[in-house]
């Protein structure tokens, strides 16, 4: 009786442990393929309880629905001017159809690998080396679109396919490096005339403004000498017309005073012959003084020759 009860008891709790068991929760971003007696029966998702029947219903496979991330080995591939490179991929892709990557192909991530190596390989046979190198964004879009139509019998969305890595062979990256190297050197060089030009024009335009500058001082020093002298010469000029007028009116003044003191024939005589006399003291051999003075003259050299007892020499007179 007692051996009786513990069976019934040990076949409760294995009964309640293997209906527990068949109560499942799915996680966010995750899917179960469920199967019934070995074919598809249905696809769980998240956000309830769900329960499969004991011995009957199975779990085929669990899959993520997040976007995941392959990184592929490198491959060997031959440009179309048959240099050889070694090229690995990364490929981001996303579980759209459970049933169908579940059922669409084995190993679907080996599938995408050799589908991305043979895509590969056909894209870059058609370029040559250097355009390989420098169209990466159009190879990826490329590899993106025929993978993306060649997965989508698997239930699988290819977002992104990036190439990583390009390594072409040794001696190509040693070319590639002298070439580089030469193209730094003539950028170099070229820069380096560009400045030394610059620099040449400006010391030519300081040059230039400096000989245009010296060019204006010299004029404006030749303006500024040539107007001083002008006002020199103008102040001089002045000055002498302002003496002539003195002169001109001093002499006026005299004859006014001469006029108003109303002298005589005999006191005018007198100052003929003072004004003759200083005449004749002078160098000049030949004398010419007016009629009217003429008998002053005969009287003064009879008086000198009686008081030094000479007889002067005859000067030759001439009436004016």
């Amino acid at each position: 009786m007692d051996v009786t009860i513990l069976i019934w008891i040990v076949l409760a709790i294995v009964i309640i442990g293997v209906l527990i068991s068949c109560f499942r929760i799915v996680p966010q971003a995750s899917a179960f393929v469920v199967e019934r007696l070995g074919a598809y029966y249905t696809t769980w998702s998240s956000g309830s309880i769900k329960f499969k029947a004991p011995f009957i219903d199975r779990i085929a496979k669990i899959i993520s629905l997040k976007e995941q991330v392959v990184d592929f080995p490198p491959q060997p591939v031959i440009t179309k001017d048959n240099v050889t490179m070694q090229i690995d991929t990364i490929v981001f892709f996303q579980v759209t159809d459970p049933k169908l990557y579940t059922y669409g192909v084995e190993r679907p991530i080996q599938a995408i690998e050799n589908l991305t190596a043979t895509t590969l390989r056909n894209i870059i046979g058609d370029l040559e080396l250097d355009h390989t190198l420098t169209s990466r964004d159009v190879i990826n879009t490329k590899i993106r679109t025929i993978l993306d139509v060649a997965s989508d019998p698997w239930g699988i969305k290819v977002n992104r396919v990036e190439l990583k890595n390009i390594v072409p062979p040794r001696e190509i990256q040693d070319a590639m490096e002298k070439q580089m190297k030469a193209e730094r050197e003539r950028r170099q060089a070229v820069l380096r005339a560009e400045g030394e030009k610059a620099s040449q024009v400006l010391v030519s335009e300081g040059q230039k403004q400096a000989q245009i500058l010296q060019a204006e001082a010299a004029k404006e020093s030749a303006i500024l000498h040539a107007e001083g002298v002008k006002q020199s010469k103008i102040i001089e000029a002045e000055g002498e017309a302002e003496a002539i007028i003195k002169v001109q009116q001093a002499l006026a003044d005299s004859l006014k005073l001469l006029n108003a003191a109303a002298p005589t024939d005999k006191v005018i005589a007198l100052k003929s012959l003072d004004a003759l006399a200083k005449v004749a003291d002078g160098k000049a051999t030949k004398i010419i003084i007016p009629s009217e003075l003429q008998s002053l003259a005969s009287l003064a050299v009879s008086v000198k020759e009686l008081v030094t007892g000479d007889p002067a020499p005859a000067q030759p007179v001439e009436k004016a």
